[in-house]
């Protein structure tokens, strides 16, 4: 699992040195195999070993600094034709200490190309001459110095970056457009810069397979306070009752001890903010869509998968009534063509989570292609649930189909965090999409887990 330190820090104050923190996380069980700087100083005594030579050897150290001189936050003001190419654009950038003229390519500048003036500015990464980046048009990671040269008949000294160039992802398609918060000038390793853990999680601390799980474990690890941001949990409920306009079946309570559902309405579908997007990109998650977004990045942070049907379509199954949502085995030679356009034969044992009209997904591992997220989607029901954990291990390896949400349902997912993911994400769904949120959940929950007794001898 790839954990950023940065979103670690939401959670709880990270008082040790990386070497250290790594160190004893590896000792508790939680095995650091890799760190992948971005942007931060890379620490190279990682390999060598912790304060004391006790950090494990295999512990492998890659990534690159940003030099906080040559690598800052930019703000193009305009975006004018080059004079010798319909391909290359010239930027008017300010980075803080006065303003620069940006040769660059990057096809995501173009629809701004001749428009004068921006009314606002678009944030970028802006290295300066001389700064160490990747070659964004080499495979692999190329380390190049940024040097003056001529092309196409302007001189070009500097460049606005993509993901490729500062080691974020792979993506060079385009430059990255930061938040319109980000500060001018600001170095980008202050703005944004981290260090990814890749930890090796084993199936006993499974509770662990969130960013909410490995800072409670730090906190507990370093004599921290784990907390919450407040009302992390809440949400304004502006919208009309959820009641009577969803309801939930559940056919075998042992195969599926928990399901909620609430409902946002009134969303507008579009990319999300680059801070979300650079979180799961660090994560090893591709973004998708703001709606899309939350609900993985809610599963990344606090442990639980979520599904998010499009209204409109469970409404249109049934003919404009209320969808109700059925939770049980696949019928004899049922099919169901996932999200990755695979028609799947269903074994009779495997879960679906179904309409009166029908399957709409694979239970904890994939959802289907009629109810997915669309364009035109302006309303969600949003599924958090507990499954049976052996019965998901079991459609996992019939199907051959693994996914973020099978890793972490087929290890254990308590059914406590069905509401919780719901109401976090629908938190975030209406901050980041707009909407109302209805009033309430529908929660069926016929088999909550008796709570564990430890005795303990004196």
């Amino acid at each position: 699992m790839k954990v950023p330190i940065s979103w670690l820090k939401d959670f709880v104050e990270i008082t040790l040195p990386l070497p250290e923190l790594i160190h004893r996380l590896t000792m508790a069980g939680l095995e650091v195999e890799e760190v992948l700087y971005v942007g931060l100083p890379v620490e190279e005594t990682l390999t060598a070993g912790a304060p004391g030579g006790h950090s494990r050897p295999e512990t492998r150290v890659s990534g690159l600094s940003w030099e906080p001189d040559k690598i800052v936050v930019g703000a193009v003001l305009e975006v004018m034709p080059h004079p010798n190419a319909d391909r290359l654009v010239l930027c008017r950038l300010e980075d803080g200490t006065g303003e620069q003229i940006v040769l660059t390519g990057a096809p995501n500048l173009l629809p701004f190309k001749g428009q004068g003036p921006l009314p606002k500015p678009i944030k970028v990464a802006y290295a300066r001459e001389g700064a160490r980046i990747y070659d964004g048009h080499q495979p692999g990671q190329v380390l190049m110095t940024l040097k003056r040269a001529r092309i196409r008949g302007v001189e070009s000294y500097s460049m606005a970056c993509s993901e490729k160039e500062l080691g974020i992802s792979e993506d060079h398609e385009g430059i990255i457009f930061l938040d319109d918060d980000a500060p001018v000038g600001m170095p980008l390793a202050d703005y944004m810069g981290d260090a990814v853990l890749e930890i090796n999680l084993t199936p006993n601390i499974a509770r662990d397979a969130n960013m909410l799980g490995v800072a409670r474990e730090i906190a507990a690890l370093t004599g921290q306070k784990l907390r919450l941001p407040e009302g992390f949990y809440d949400y304004p409920t502006d919208g009309p009752a959820i009641q009577g306009r969803a309801a939930i079946q559940i056919t075998n309570p042992e195969l599926n001890p928990r399901f909620v559902v609430g409902l946002i309405e009134g969303i507008t579908i579009c990319e999300s903010p680059y801070w979300m997007q650079r979180r799961l990109k660090l994560a090893g998650m591709r973004p998708i869509s703001n709606v899309v977004d939350v609900t993985n990045y809610v599963m990344l942070e606090v442990g639980e998968p979520l599904h998010a049907f499009d209204y409109s379509v469970l409404q249109g199954r049934v003919n404009g009534g209320m969808p109700t949502i059925i939770t049980r085995t696949a019928h004899p030679g049922e099919r169901l063509t996932t999200l990755d356009g695979v028609e799947r034969p269903l074994d009779d044992y495997s879960v679906l989570v179904c309409d009166t009209a029908g399957a709409l997904s694979i239970a904890g591992v994939m959802g289907g292609q009629e109810s997915e997220i669309s364009e035109r989607t302006t309303a969600i029901l949003l599924e958090g649930a507990a499954w049976n954990n052996i019965n998901i291990r079991r459609t996992v390896a019939a199907q051959k189909l693994q996914s973020e949400a099978a890793y972490r349902f087929s290890r254990g997912v308590h059914p406590a965090m069905a509401e919780r993911g719901v109401r976090r994400a629908l938190k975030l769904m209406q901050q980041l999409a707009g909407g109302s949120i209805s009033q309430g959940l529908v929660d069926n929950y016929p088999l909550p887990p008796a709570d564990p007794a430890v005795e303990i001898t004196t």
